[in-house]
């Protein structure tokens, strides 16, 4: 028995769809994520012995007909089609569901992600032919639903599943537990070799060309906009095992000579230290710490000893989300920071030589004129490797999304939280900022950064020293020029 699974095809002619980012939309710096949670559920699949297709659409720019024309080479005796979605291609993305159905009407549709996680029955009642959501953590409910489909058995009693009955009625089965064994679960870099070409894809804080695993899910924190804790996995880290970790490392030394640098997309890497120990001294007692770069997410709380032992593993660059340089902003979107934290996270990275990839937002709770400039200041003050400034952009299923429904600073519907071009839109509103305040302090926060003589020169300076950087560089600024030129 078959399943396809297929990340959709959305605005090709603008460019490469980054589905699974944080913030879905085509970036101007040329960024696509892996499909990582679609690659994991696929994996799952396979070992347990279905034969699967994997259709990564964005990858190859193509058009619906292009997909629709893989689907017939590679898929038309599928019995399953589980589709990647996110916000602002929603509707898209039934549509695509849809015609799949309309084509091949004897299949099953079941649409996976953030958004119809949070929204599965109002996601369902878009278009009637869709058959399944699976919410949250999907790896086991795609597979159960599959084993149901084979042998018989009652689709009611898949967990985590929300289904359309034969009278048309939608049914919420019963929550899905979340999945403790994470070692248990395949690695993706096998998967990835198998299926997708390393070179589609594009993280521009990391050297090209680059792969991207999780090595835990789920996050402690409780940040009110992000998406992922709040719709897919939880607030439970659940862990792989170090050795697991390294093993994944390994494989990739061995099967990818392109690949320069790994990023771990982890919420938040260092939430243990222990283990976070553990891995750098296996990385080390391998020599992958010589083999590979590597990065990741790291909250404001990593401490000094850390930072200099994931120095020596191989990691060149962290990435936090300060988001502001306000202690009540902080407060009120439960970041868990302070600016003291902060303050000590850039000094302390600067002593383990860690470069820091800095995160800024604007227009939280809180937000004035007068605290964006003040977060700026502070910007140009930590003088980190690079920066990134959007707007707050609220997503169903967060409570950010509800703080700004409920106060009626959201502005249009899903297609909104994109411009024509498939880049980011804010859609946010408030009493204080209106969108397009929120959307030109940016431009001009990006502008005020990368144009000042100190970084111009930092870059070249940091050129010299690394060509892997200076091509990384090189690739960014080619794309993110458009923007920091665009009156």
């Amino acid at each position: 028995m078959k399943i396809c699974f297929i990340n959709p095809p959305f605005k090709p002619e603008y460019g490469k769809f980054s589905r699974e980012s944080r913030s879905p939309s085509i970036g101007h710096s040329g960024v696509l994520y892996y499909p990582l949670w679609l690659i994991y559920a696929a994996a799952h699949c396979e070992n347990n012995g279905f034969d699967i297709a994997f259709i990564d659409a964005p990858a190859k720019r193509l058009d619906d007909e292009q997909t629709f024309k893989r689907i017939e080479n590679e898929a038309a005796e599928a019995r399953l089609f589980v589709l990647d979605t996110s916000t602002p291609s929603i509707y898209s993305d039934v549509a695509f569901g849809a015609r799949i159905k309309e084509k091949y009407p004897k299949c099953k549709i079941m649409l996976v992600g953030t958004h119809p996680s949070a929204t599965d029955i109002e996601t369902l009642n878009i278009n009637p032919v869709i058959d399944f959501v699976a919410r949250h953590e999907y790896d086991n409910i795609v597979l159960d639903t599959v084993k149901a489909l084979r042998d018989g058995t009652k689709i009611s009693e898949v967990k985590g599943l929300t289904y359309r009955a034969e009278n048309g009625e939608i049914i919420r089965n019963p929550d899905a537990e979340y999945i403790e064994q994470l070692d248990e679960i395949p690695m993706a870099a096998p998967f990835i070799k198998k299926y997708l070409d390393v070179t589609d894809y594009v993280f521009p804080a990391a050297s090209y060309p680059a792969i991207q695993i999780f090595t835990g899910r789920g996050c402690p924190a409780h940040c009110n906009f992000c998406v992922y804790p709040q719709t897919l996995h939880g607030h439970k880290y659940r862990l792989r095992s170090p050795e697991n970790v390294v093993a994944e490392f390994q494989y990739i030394a061995e099967n990818f000579p392109e690949v320069h640098e790994i990023v771990i997309e982890d919420d938040t890497f260092t939430a243990n230290k222990k283990r976070v120990i553990d891995i750098c001294r296996l990385l080390t007692e391998k020599g992958l710490n010589k083999r590979f770069r590597w990065l990741c997410n790291a909250r404001v709380n990593i401490d000094l000893e850390t930072m200099k032992a994931m120095k020596k593993a191989g990691c060149h660059l962290i990435i936090p989300g300060f988001e502001s340089y306000n202690e009540q902003i902080l407060k009120n979107i439960k970041k868990g920071s302070t600016l003291k934290l902060i303050d000590e996270y850039v000094a302390n990275a600067k002593k383990a030589k860690l470069m820091i990839h800095a995160c800024y937002m604007v227009g939280n709770q809180g937000e004035t004129k007068e605290t964006m400039e003040t977060t700026l200041k502070a910007a140009l003050r930590f003088k980190t490797d690079t920066a990134q400034f959007f707007p707050l952009i609220p997503y169903p299923g967060t409570e950010a999304y509800d703080w700004a429904k409920s106060n009626g600073y959201i502005s249009g519907n899903y297609v909104d939280y994109l411009q024509e071009d498939g880049t980011l839109n804010c859609i946010l509103n408030t009493p204080g900022l209106s969108a397009q305040e929120l959307v030109d302090f940016c431009s001009y926060a990006r502008k005020k950064y990368y144009l000042r003589p100190w970084y111009i020169m930092h870059r070249l300076w940091m050129g010299l020293k690394d060509p892997q950087d200076l091509k990384r560089s090189l690739k960014a600024f080619g794309k993110l020029k458009e923007t920091l030129f665009r009156k």
